[in-house]
């Protein structure tokens, strides 16, 4: 049987965490969010992880996980940048990339097997890696059933600004109908809004199911999101902030009725850093989880 290989989003800038927070470090030992997930997805049953980064973070990179992953796990390396899109498509005014879901792209050539995909800076919880991993062990990779881990909106925010979201529409047999991406979600006055397009601040439950960018796909994926992205570009490719997100492919396929996706449930604990103010909760959160034993003092 394949091992599922881990697909890793790490070629993102955090400004609004001020640096790279893909290799901010939240324990005395040294350990990323990204150790935390890789620990799990090792356990897990997972058999390569393949980072998306950009070349100007690729030395970072190197320096800081071939050393402790060698002999753990086999790892790739591949590159997001704003030029790597068709020809025609180019335009000189463009200054960041196309977005999670052209990221995603860009691993098509280093992933023959199910895979999953996570955000280098979320910790998803041991406990997802597990669920996540059964899934793909068992999927057909020639077919088009994904999945996604699910979480409670209200589980997923921070008290210092507002986040971004896949707000999901789940039936009863546990299968997304739907799903929107929200860039602007807040607590204001104790209650949860989303800013729509017209900049309107409306009121969303915080029990709502969000996703994390945390999927379950096959190989199929890759073949799927082209020719979307190509679509995608015809339209947009002179927008300077258009985005081409992974869930705005996903809701595609799944209201389209060119695939399907499970929402995986699992009471792992999600945390997660936006603002810098968000480093003190999460250290001290896995400070708790090696205090638990959940973790070992040294992960590698």
């Amino acid at each position: 049987m394949n091992k599922p290989t881990l697909v890793v989003l790490a070629a993102g800038i955090g400004s609004r965490y001020g640096g790279l927070k893909q290799l901010d470090t939240f324990t005395p030992q040294g350990d990323t969010i990204l150790d935390f997930s890789i620990f799990d997805a090792i356990q897990a049953g997972f058999g390569k992880v393949v980072f998306i980064i950009r070349k100007s973070i690729e030395e970072d990179f190197k320096t800081f996980f071939n050393n402790k992953l060698e002999g753990k796990i086999e790892v790739e390396y591949v590159f997001q940048e704003i030029e790597n899109i068709p020809e025609k498509f180019k335009d000189n005014n463009r200054q960041k990339p196309w977005g999670t879901g052209h990221a995603l792209l860009m691993a098509k050539d280093a992933v023959n097997e199910n895979f999953a995909v996570i955000n280098a800076d979320d910790f998803y919880g041991k406990e997802a890696f597990e669920v996540m991993a059964e899934s793909l062990k068992v999927i057909d990779p020639n077919s088009n059933k994904f999945n996604m881990m699910g979480y409670v909106l209200k589980n997923t925010v921070s008290d210092y600004g507002f986040v971004s979201r896949g707000e999901c529409k789940v039936n009863e047999s546990g299968n997304l109908t739907g799903i929107t991406e929200r860039t602007h979600i807040e607590k204001i006055e104790g209650g949860l809004k989303f800013k729509d397009e017209n900049e309107n601040l409306i009121p969303i439950s915080e029990e709502t199911i969000v996703s994390m960018n945390f999927f379950g796909f096959t190989p199929k994926y890759f073949e799927l999101s082209e020719s979307l992205f190509e679509n995608f570009l015809e339209e947009n490719y002179k927008a300077p902030k258009a985005e081409f997100f992974i869930p705005l492919v996903v809701n595609h396929l799944i209201v389209n009725n060119m695939a399907t996706m499970e929402v995986l449930k699992s009471n792992a604990r999600w945390f997660g850093v936006t603002y810098k103010q968000d480093k003190e909760y999460v250290t001290s959160e896995i400070q708790k989880l090696k205090d638990a034993k959940v973790y070992p003092e040294n992960l590698w």
